[in-house]
């Protein structure tokens, strides 16, 4: 039997409530908040500021190469964890519904997801992190003691994603959203390389009808009440 690792993983489609789960969690058990997902709209970003197309080309090898990122707490009072990219961070603009699509196209390309998956692998080696994504459960962290696939219809994320940039006082077209959200599904569940897709022996949670503590909790218990093979 292969030996676990102290690691959270929570993977799922976009909006389903994977980042709030993940920070109260993270805080609950005192381990590491890891968002992947921020990690590949910064790459989306940076491959969108030097106007280059989702495609393998020397000139995305040359910014992967020499491209530094580290991840920051959030600001007092904020909740998303802030990205600085080659001694730069990026603002709001990381976490706008177009650059998560963005994200979506590049996550695809092999180089992208080789050099962030590496570089996830890193910050967790030494375990006690709560890693959420799209396939940090079945290729960055198969190895993970927890794993979670949280989902909800695709019509309550888009008003849960709606009402979460309106808090931040930005117009929204729902009818758009939800199209954003029905083809960003589409896109990360058909790619070849590393699709959304549950890992086999994860729990999947449907957050629909739940409130998020009560799918944070539900998570907590089963961590609390699930031996671990190893202690780190």
């Amino acid at each position: 039997m292969s030996i676990r690792k102290r690691i959270v993983t929570i993977d799922g489609p976009s909006g389903g409530g994977k980042s709030t789960a993940s920070r109260a969690l993270a805080a609950r058990l005192y381990f590491t908040y890891l968002d992947t997902g921020a990690m590949y709209r910064a790459v989306a970003f940076q491959c969108h500021k030097n106007e280059l197309e989702a495609k393998e080309t020397p000139e995305l090898s040359d910014l992967l190469d020499s491209m530094t990122m580290e991840l920051l707490p959030p600001q007092a009072g904020g909740d998303d964890v802030r990205v600085v990219v080659n001694g730069d961070e990026i603002g709001p603009e990381l976490r706008t519904p177009e650059m998560g699509m963005l994200a979506s196209k590049y996550s695809g390309l092999p180089s992208v997801r080789q050099t962030l998956t590496r570089l996830q692998q890193e910050i967790g080696k030494e375990g006690r992190i709560v890693a959420e994504g799209r396939d940090t459960g079945t290729v960055v962290f198969p190895d993970a003691a927890w794993k979670f696939f949280l989902d909800a219809s695709p019509e309550e994320r888009a008003q849960r994603r709606s009402a979460q940039l309106q808090s931040k006082g930005e117009s929204v077209n729902e009818a758009e959203l939800l199209a954003q959200i029905i083809q960003r599904d589409k896109d990360d569940r058909e790619r070849s390389l590393a699709p959304l897709a549950a890992a086999l022996d994860a729990i999947t949670i449907d957050s629909t009808q739940l409130t998020a503590d009560e799918v944070v909790e539900a998570m907590y218990q089963h961590v609390l009440h699930t031996s671990c093979c190893r202690d780190e």
